[in-house]
């Protein structure tokens, strides 16, 4: 594992380069399948299935999946010349100073054709809602994506009525504006609170791209339950590139449609303490750092929570990657790599075939310091389901009774032994 500076237009960005076992510079794996019951572990023959191919060339219900192979390419946004240029209140002449006008804007032009926004580098205070039916849209940092803020401080435990409030106090929503349904689905929310549209950004366009981008929900570290989001996609063929996505928990909701949802996250960095990457998107994510903090949550924190529902093979492929933790938890080493999310069966518990069962495979990935070696995978969100998989000969890996979580590959301080 290395990093390096990769110039992507004028972006530099920090990449995790990992290459796949067997290659000059990735080293022996040192996993053993079976594994234990608390840390299953592939074999190659079991592995073989789980490639980004299979994650993403399937759209349609889940119940019958269409065969729509997606191989999705580098982001190239510098290839194009931007349709919109956004830039900061006092900065050099722009079209937009507010990157939800600019989509508006964009959202009127119509059409198939692939459109820019391009963000001239500042701090972007406030709410991005990117409705369906947007056309494809690239997003785009020009600099370094850490000079290129999309931050807003919003918590889950909001009432409707003070989110609304607080996301719309300068009226950038408005009635008849194309994200005015996506504001009032939360706004008009008969819940006690907000939930998870508490988020910075959250898109439901299929075919986007976010590029060289920081997006941040900056609430401040309270103790407890606060879930805000940073990024919530919810479009088929989303793409996510050299962005830095952060927050505590909740980061990244990479939610489906209702029907295959397919997500590429590349060459990207991801912070947070819980759940901070979860959802039902079939998503591949490669070169990319998922860093575990102690500052708000010392101890048992939790990166994935996949809720794949529980007829379909894929949910979450981590593969070329890089798992990390601040120095908190290699201290003491009590971080889990995830935990299924039993989404819907708070009342009823986990019920085997009928509640999601979340999947997930982190293979050919550095997995560093700072995790529980012998069980790093956490009882399941929502209901406490205990983790457990099978390791007897010819296990079904998508037995409903069992957990879905699995390793393949790996190497680093925290690789099982």
């Amino acid at each position: 594992m290395k990093h390096v500076l990769v110039k992507c237009g004028l972006t530099l960005v920090a990449a995790v380069v990992l290459t796949p076992a067997g290659s000059p510079g990735y080293g022996s794996p040192v996993q053993t399948a079976p594994g234990t019951p608390s840390r299953p572990v592939l074999s190659a023959a079991e592995a073989q299935p789980f490639t980004s191919g299979n994650y993403l060339d399937w759209s349609g219900p889940y119940t019958a999946p269409v065969a729509d192979p997606w191989q999705p390419g580098p982001i190239q946004p510098w290839l194009a010349r931007p349709d919109v240029l956004v830039g900061p209140v006092g900065g050099p002449a722009v079209t937009y100073t507010d990157v939800q006008a600019a989509v508006n804007a964009v959202y009127a032009l119509g059409g198939s054709t692939r459109r820019y926004i391009a963000l001239l580098p500042g701090t972007y205070t406030g709410t991005v809602f990117i409705p369906a039916g947007t056309p494809p849209l690239t997003v785009y940092g020009v600099g370094a994506a850490a000079d290129v803020k999309l931050q807003f401080s919003i918590d889950a435990t909001s009432t409707p009525a003070q989110w609304a409030a607080q996301v719309n106090a300068t009226g950038r929503y408005a009635e008849g504006d194309p994200a005015w349904p996506m504001f009032a689905s939360c706004a008009t929310k008969t819940s006690a609170t907000v939930g998870l549209c508490a988020t910075v950004v959250w898109s439901q366009s299929a075919d986007l791209q976010l590029y060289g981008l920081t997006i941040v929900n900056t609430l401040p570290d309270l103790p407890g339950t606060h879930q805000a989001l940073a990024l919530r996609t919810e479009g088929d063929r989303t793409q996510v590139q050299a962005a830095r996505l952060i927050s505590r928990q909740d980061t990244f909701y990479a939610n489906d449609s209702g029907q295959i949802t397919r997500l590429s996250v590349r060459d990207s960095y991801i912070e947070g303490d819980t759940d901070f990457v979860f959802g039902r998107a079939s998503a591949v994510f490669e070169h990319t750092e998922f860093r575990l903090v102690s500052v708000r949550k010392p101890a048992g924190g939790v990166i994935f929570s996949p809720d794949t529902l529980p007829g379909y093979r894929y949910g979450f492929l981590v593969q070329y990657c890089r798992i990390s933790a601040d120095n908190g938890y290699v201290t003491a080493p009590t971080g889990h790599f995830g935990r299924a999310w039993d989404q819907g069966a708070s009342s009823t518990g986990y019920l085997p075939g009928v509640s999601p069962n979340g999947q997930l495979v982190i293979r050919n990935s550095e997995l560093g310091p700072g995790f529980d070696v012998l069980a790093p995978w956490a009882p399941a969100a929502t209901t406490s389901r205990p983790f457990m998989a099978r390791i007897d000969p010819g296990r079904d890996l998508n037995d409903p009774n069992t957990n879905r979580l699995w390793e393949y590959g790996n190497i680093g301080a925290s690789t099982a032994r």
